[in-house]
């Protein structure tokens, strides 16, 4: 006889969403300097915050997505929308930076494994 999975115990996560959030915490560590630095200064007085407040929520997503909430998807993907205007307002928009959206796809196709 084999043991149910428990419907209260988490979600098993899939490889590609634990690669994700390791990358992803990776990343904020890089981030956190960039904030204080001179280059994000250049762009604007306005661009440090939004690189914090972008970095938070990053942060959030991944910890959403360890967890395997399906809310860290959807706060992933506002923050990817968000970002694309934003470097689109800016004029810096290119083809690379639609390398998040493989982030928003992989989350999608392991929603419905998600709370």
């Amino acid at each position: 006889m084999t043991a149910q999975p428990d419907a209260l115990s988490p979600p098993r996560r899939p490889i590609p969403i634990t690669i994700i959030c390791i990358v992803s915490a990776i990343g904020a560590l890089f981030t956190i300097p960039l904030i204080f630095s001179e280059a994000a200064r250049s762009i604007g007085a306005w661009y440090p915050p939004y690189l914090a407040f972008g970095a938070a929520i990053g942060l959030a997503s991944t910890i959403g997505l360890w967890l395997m909430r399906k809310w860290a998807v959807y706060l992933y993907t506002a923050l990817m929308v968000v970002n694309q205007i934003v470097l689109a307002g800016m004029g810096l928009w290119n083809i690379l930076a639609l390398i998040p959206l493989v982030v928003v796809i992989i989350g999608f196709c392991y929603l419905s494994r998600m709370r």
